[in-house]
């Protein structure tokens, strides 16, 4: 079963090029685990300020999804990087969806 996963972030007003910068190295470490392509969007307009982020993925199973992460979560340089976001993201909420017919 198809499922979208939803991420939406509240980034630090002055931390967006470091943002930038960490997604560029976490965009090749999550190919390289097997996490499906990521759509990132800013906010401009709407129940959101300007601050927020939001990172959508289209997994093929939940199953998929939990793989990808598992090995995420046991490797070090993903770890790492998780680590140098706190001073950039303040808060993060998940979300999972289930497309309907």
């Amino acid at each position: 079963m198809i499922c979208v996963e939803r991420l939406t972030q509240q980034v630090r007003p002055d931390k967006w090029a470091e943002l930038e910068a960490i997604d560029a190295k976490y965009r090749a470490i999550e190919s390289r685990l097997g996490f499906a392509p990521k759509r990132r969007y800013r906010c401009y307009i709407g129940g959101h300020n300007t601050d927020t982020l939001v990172i959508e993925r289209q997994w093929e199973s939940l199953a998929a999804m939990e793989a990808a992460y598992d090995k995420a979560f046991v490797d070090p340089e993903w770890q790492a990087f998780g680590a140098e976001a706190v001073s950039i993201i303040k808060s993060n909420h998940y979300e999972l969806f289930a497309p309907l017919p």
